[in-house]
């Protein structure tokens, strides 16, 4: 589900400085074929119950400052910063140790009136959070840079190698180790949020054994409805105190506001009856007849997403 480092990029870091001015402050980009109407454009300051980021990865900006001029033309509020690749290392490919490099992402995103919304760890798509040697120090220098950079969230997902449903044997070692996460998390005042293969009261179960408030579940919308299970009583299970952030996303094929299996009306007023708040970040959930067009695509469901979870502040 990453993106390699080595993927080639469609737009390059002067193109967007150019146009970043489009969305500045106040401002809208218009997307092509949806309407405006009702949507309060992001300010600096406002605080919206409900926030709509995008994963750097998926904008095939992995760790990179066009990240944030992209994602202010795509119209969103924040980006979550991804740590990079893992490969054979013994952590992440990573730039964000540095303070000069920190403070080029702080400050570009307060140029624009962004925020990081949550730090990735992503490489764990393809990589075993399970079996890895150094993963204590790969969660640590994360949450060194989450301290640094002031973010709150972080992004694990248990991937392939870590899939508790095919390879339930791993659970005792995934438990044990989430254990010594948590601990390095509370001691920084910051919240781990996994992503798991489980349904929503097996993950209960596990964040239960885990027994820490500093591992959250990071919702995610694909997986529920691949399964075929009710994403809404999936939401309510888990409960808004279990729920860092939410992956707003489906499998890639259509927008999400042409999706009939996401109804994201029902989405916002179960997540209302929940009382929960928080990022809703954009993932996939591209047209297929045009996967490449980043603008379009995020664009398009930034926008949607701005109409039915900002369209009333």
């Amino acid at each position: 589900m990453g993106t390699d480092d080595k993927q080639a990029r469609n737009i390059s870091r002067s193109d967007f400085l150019k146009t970043a001015a489009f969305s500045v402050a106040g401002s809208m980009v218009a997307i092509p074929g949806w309407s405006q109407a009702g949507i309060r454009p992001y300010q600096s300051g406002t605080d919206y119950r409900y926030k709509i980021g995008v994963c750097d990865w998926m904008i095939l900006q992995r760790q990179d400052l066009d990240a944030f001029p992209i994602a202010d033309k795509i119209g969103v509020n924040g980006v979550e910063v991804d740590m990079g690749g893992l490969g054979d290392r013994k952590t992440f490919d990573s730039e964000l140790d540095k303070a000069s490099k920190r403070k080029e992402f702080l400050d570009t995103a307060a140029s624009l009136d962004l925020e990081i919304s949550s730090i990735a760890m992503s490489g764990f798509y393809a990589q075993s959070f399970a079996e890895r040697p150094t993963v204590m120090r790969m969660v640590q220098d994360c949450i060194d840079t989450m301290t640094a950079m002031g973010v709150k969230v972080a992004f694990l997902p248990l991937g392939v190698q870590s899939n508790l449903v095919k390879n339930p044997e791993l659970r005792p070692k995934v438990v044990d180790r989430l254990k010594k996460v948590a601990e390095k998390a509370e001691k920084a005042g910051v919240i781990i949020g996994i992503e798991t293969a489980y349904d929503a009261q097996r993950e209960v179960e596990l964040l239960e054994d885990i027994g820490s408030s500093a591992i959250q579940s990071y919702f995610n919308f694909a997986n529920a409805l691949q399964a075929g299970r009710d994403l809404h009583k999936e939401l309510r299970t888990l409960g808004k105190d279990r729920i860092c952030q939410i992956h707003c996303t489906d499998k890639d094929g259509v927008l999400l506001e042409n999706n009939q299996r996401l109804n994201m009306q029902k989405v916002k007023k179960t997540l209302d009856d929940m009382g929960w708040s928080g990022w809703l970040v954009l993932e996939r959930s591209r047209n297929a007849d045009d996967p490449h067009d980043i603008q379009g695509n995020y664009g398009a469901n930034a926008a949607y997403m701005k109409s039915v979870f900002q369209s009333d502040i």
